[in-house]
């Protein structure tokens, strides 16, 4: 089974927490495969991770750019993982695939959405009651991650 970690942005936008997330990630050797709901989402993702910041690099990319399985990071609206990542990252309410196939999971949902809020609390009860480990964080006021349950 594996390892999700649930993150409650609030003080940060997803373009700024994802690089962070996913920089540890490759710092731990693992590969990644990040699904969002929608094209334009990956795209301004892409887009996010070229630019994030001056001084480092992700390497990424996506379906359309070719040779997915070559990607270290490799960005998705699909349940498949051609470049056999150890880790899931779900955004935005991407459904997934079954996660027990991975290492980890992280699931990164918008804290101000009501909805996202209550789609996110259904998605911890089935991961949980499926024997998952799950862990939830949440920024403290200086953009720390606190770990709440």
């Amino acid at each position: 089974m594996a390892e999700v970690l649930f993150y409650h942005l609030q003080n940060q936008p997803l373009e700024r927490v994802l690089p962070v997330l996913l920089g540890k990630c490759l710092e731990r050797g693992w590969k990644v495969v990040v699904q969002a709901e929608t094209q334009e989402r990956v795209k301004a993702l892409d887009d996010a991770l070229w630019t994030f910041a001056d001084e480092s690099f992700l390497p990424h990319g996506t379906v359309e750019d070719g040779t997915p399985e070559t990607q270290p990071i490799l960005l998705t609206t699909t349940d498949s993982n051609p470049n056999a990542a150890e880790v899931r990252v779900l955004v935005e309410g991407a459904a997934g695939p079954d996660l027990a196939e991975y290492a980890r999971a992280l699931v990164l949902f918008d804290g101000g959405n009501d909805d996202a809020l209550a789609r996110e609390r259904e998605r911890w009860k089935e991961l949980k009651a499926a024997g998952h480990q799950v862990t939830y964080w949440q920024q403290d006021d200086n953009g720390r991650w606190e770990k709440k349950a």
